[in-house]
């Protein structure tokens, strides 16, 4: 029988609210509960399963490596780092990786190279801009980083040496770095997630890169939950035709398996050293594996250009089925990477979406969330389309709360 309360699971520490399913299998774009219930799944795990589930070439690779290696010690060469390292600069432009577990841990390391990069340059409290409706991580540094207050409150006090200033404004970036000189970056999400899917404007990136090379500082954009394909390019900061200095990474990278990485350009690359950072579980041969596998897949099976334009049929079908409903504010993002802003809380639908057949996410409160697996078919698009759009509409034409 499906959980239905945090009395199914005593022993689990209750920090997330679960809807009442379990699931046990998948194939492709569809997971099945343990009752045998069938679900089309728009959400990917929140953007991990990049190949869907149980892909005919990622899983007999894993099984492959797990009776090889597992986990060694990054005392000793893992031969896989460098080859995923170099699939990762080839596809980015940029110079050298370090491998972690998470976002979270990429994030922490992006904060680490700013601050090192800070002082390294004779600063002795280095500072880093960040951005109103950013969301990095759950650890303190990222945390502090981060602008929900909801998720901060009970853990104060947070890190200092965050300088918070409104998204796709560059007077106002402008405007914080004349006013503090201790700045060593600049730190944001490329498309910003959690926040609600608020994607930075092309001529704002590129405004921030010529900041960013006129006054010495580092770009550090956030490609944990945007990047590796999911908006038809690699990375979605080079639809703006520009390169960080450095990006963290994780989530799709592995297709389930745990991976984070933090790729650096040249101003950043040389700036973490022997012994100044690490990490026991990363770049262990079973993650790398993963990653090479799906980056090898994703190029074969032309996983970008299918993002692409899967995620503009399924952005064009939202727009005609959703005009002048009321209550529908806005429909953005890019690729395979959507929100549907309501003009009111609408954590209702993650149930709604349940009992239909269907799997995604609300964010931010108000803001419906797709980020289907790359793999989706034209017509499981549509699928996903039959099924969510009644479920807006008729969620839209009950009274409000």
């Amino acid at each position: 029988m499906n959980p239905a309360s945090p009395s199914s699971e005593p022993h689990v520490m209750p920090v997330f609210g679960r809807l009442p399913v379990a699931l046990s299998h998948g194939q492709g774009c569809w997971v099945w509960d343990v009752e045998g219930r069938r679900y089309l799944d728009a959400l990917a795990g929140i953007a991990v399963n990049t190949l869907g589930h149980n892909h005919p070439k990622l899983v007999p690779a894993l099984q492959d490596q797990a009776a090889k290696l597992i986990h060694s010690s990054n005392y000793y060469y893992v031969p896989l780092q460098e080859q995923l390292a170099a699939l990762l600069c080839e596809a980015s432009g940029l110079s050298n990786v370090f491998f972690c577990n998470s976002g979270l841990e990429a994030n922490e390391a992006a904060l680490k190279i700013a601050r090192k990069f800070g002082h390294d340059k004779g600063i002795d409290e280095p500072a880093v801009i960040v951005f109103e409706g950013a969301f990095h991580g759950r650890s303190i540094a990222t945390l502090s980083a981060t602008a929900n207050r909801k998720i901060q409150a009970g853990f104060g006090p947070l890190v200092p040496g965050f300088v918070r200033v409104a998204l796709n404004d560059l007077a106002a970036v402008q405007a914080a770095l004349d006013a503090n000189p201790s700045v060593s970056a600049i730190f944001l999400e490329t498309i910003q997630g959690e926040g609600g899917i608020n994607p930075a404007r092309i001529e704002f990136l590129q405004g921030l890169r010529r900041l960013c090379d006129e006054r010495n500082l580092l770009l550090m954009l956030d490609e944990v939950q945007c990047g590796l394909g999911r908006t038809g390019k690699w990375f979605a900061h080079q639809w703006a035709g520009i390169q960080p200095d450095v990006m963290p990474l994780a989530k799709g990278l592995g297709s389930g398996v745990p991976i984070g990485a933090v790729v650096c350009g040249p101003r950043a690359a040389g700036v973490l050293t022997a012994g100044s950072h690490g990490s026991t579980f990363g770049g262990n041969p079973l993650a790398m594996r993963a990653g090479v596998e799906t980056l090898t897949v994703m190029t074969a099976d032309g996983l970008l250009g299918n993002a692409a334009a899967r995620g503009a049929q399924l952005r064009t079908a939202l727009e005609a089925g959703l005009a002048g409903v009321a209550g529908v504010v806005e429909i953005r993002g890019q690729g395979l990477m959507l929100g549907i802003e309501l003009d009111r809380p609408c954590g209702v639908l993650l149930s709604r979406a349940l009992g239909a057949g269907l799997l995604l996410s609300v964010t931010a409160d108000r803001v419906v969330r797709l980020l289907p697996p790359l793999i989706i078919s034209a017509d499981e698009i549509d699928e996903v389309v039959r099924r969510l759009q009644p479920l807006i509409k008729d969620f839209l034409a009950e009274p409000r709360a």
